[in-house]
């Protein structure tokens, strides 16, 4: 598996729509933003994006923002049909690498087990439960 800087396209677009849509099915809730994003969304979006990309096939990608005091992941999206072959953990393995030390945050879906349980396995500490609009919680960690 490859993993490479990508832009978005159509077909990131697509991939982050899967995603998030088993994650609206983990957390009961579908207002997740990047859920209803359009293409003109994510080109504006102030992001760098890394692809997992298999025999052409975009199987995940990670986007983050970077200060010079941290890196902040904004986005983690797996292609349903490839969970648990480890491409979510390599991802942000690469990212904490790229980090450099600095600290690195992330936020999910608070009932989201799966990411947190990845976040967690890789060292990161969680922070606080934050309720960002009534009723949708997202759980904040930082490493």
């Amino acid at each position: 598996m490859l993993i490479a800087e990508i832009s978005p396209d159509d077909r990131l677009l697509h991939l982050q729509r899967a995603s998030y849509a088993v994650e609206a099915l983990l957390i009961g809730d579908d207002r997740i933003p990047p859920l209803h994003e359009s293409l003109d969304d994510l080109l504006a979006a102030p992001l760098t994006w890394l692809g997992a990309i298999e025999e052409d096939r975009l199987l995940g990608a990670i986007a983050w923002e970077e200060s010079p005091g941290e890196l902040d992941i904004h986005r983690l999206v797996v292609d349903p049909s490839a969970f648990r072959r480890g491409i979510g953990r390599r991802l942000v393995e690469e990212v904490v690498r790229r980090a450099g030390g600095r600290p690195v945050v992330v936020s999910t879906g608070r009932d989201n087990v799966p990411a947190r349980t990845l976040y967690e396995r890789l060292g990161f500490l969680h922070k606080e439960d934050v309720e960002v609009i009534p009723g949708l919680w997202i759980a904040r960690y930082r490493r």
